[in-house]
């Protein structure tokens, strides 16, 4: 496959991160290697994009907190990144827009890179156009083959994909958008029956090959409910963060009892948003 076109990849993570944890970074890894593997994709960047406070959700601390712990955890990566734009919104943003936002983002960049190359000018000898030809295709010889612009997939764990089938958290013409247009790369742990989930959804099982199942082989179990119970119980949760995530959070004494109450009571923002659609 070496020769053929590869399709460029973005995967781009929403959520709370509310921490972020080791398991959120490898995630990324997983999907990466996955597609890479397939000889289809090559994967040339991550994208994290916490959700914004307006999300409501209990527990939740505030964005910019959780911003610079996704940036202090990523500070070492050459190749996953934090995005603001999400978080930034004054209202909760459907997931469905944050992929346009960033693929459309991905496409103006493309024109505009098109529109500032240098126009080769008609060359005044043969000789100068022969050895144009020959470096060009050079370059096309020792550079990989891509096709168009980068496509920009959600990547996820199991439970927001099983989250699809749960009343009124989700447009389903959002969920059409996600899985037609862009894809879903799914990072699956065992006992979760992922597949019989896209087999008894209707609009999943249409568009099945644009859902990539990755099987997570070497089980981690952290998860940020975990680390933050973890906290609240004053127990130690190194080596489940990274190392300067810690410390800004003990910094700052991110996670106690009073911010879990946060939001409590509240209901979700796409709850409360997708019911009085339902209603009107």
């Amino acid at each position: 496959m070496e020769n053929s076109e590869k399709t460029e990849v973005v995967l781009l993570a929403c959520g709370s991160f509310n921490p972020i944890t080791n398991m959120h970074l490898r995630l990324f890894e997983l999907a990466k290697d996955y597609m890479n593997g397939t000889g289809k994709y090559r994967v040339i960047k991550g994208i994290i994009s916490p959700v914004g406070d307006a999300y409501k959700k209990k527990g939740l601390i505030p964005a910019h907190h959780r911003i610079i712990m996704a940036e202090l955890a990523t500070k070492n990566s050459k190749w996953v990144e934090v995005d603001t734009w999400e978080s930034l919104q004054k209202e909760w943003t459907e997931t469905a827009k944050v992929l346009r936002h960033h693929q459309e983002k991905l496409e103006a960049s493309n024109c505009d890179h098109l529109q500032n190359s240098p126009v080769l000018e008609r060359p005044g000898r043969k000789r100068k156009w022969t050895e144009q030809r020959q470096d060009s295709s050079k370059k096309k010889s020792t550079e990989p083959k891509t096709k168009g612009v980068p496509k920009v997939k959600l990547l996820c764990g199991s439970d927001l994909l099983e989250s699809f089938g749960v009343p009124n958290l989700w447009k389903s013409e959002d969920i059409n958008q996600i899985v037609a247009d862009h894809g879903v790369i799914c990072i699956t742990r065992a006992g979760n029956d992922a597949q019989k989930f896209i087999y008894e959804s209707d609009v999943l099982w249409k568009h099945r090959s644009n859902i990539h199942l990755v099987n997570e082989w070497i089980t981690n179990d952290i998860s940020s409910t975990k680390i933050r119970r973890a906290l609240q119980r004053g127990q130690s949760i190194r080596y489940l963060v990274p190392d300067l995530v810690q410390e800004y959070i003990e910094t700052h004494n991110l996670y106690t009892s009073e911010s879990e109450n946060r939001n409590v009571g509240v209901i979700l923002a796409p709850l409360q948003r997708n019911t009085a659609a339902a209603k009107s």
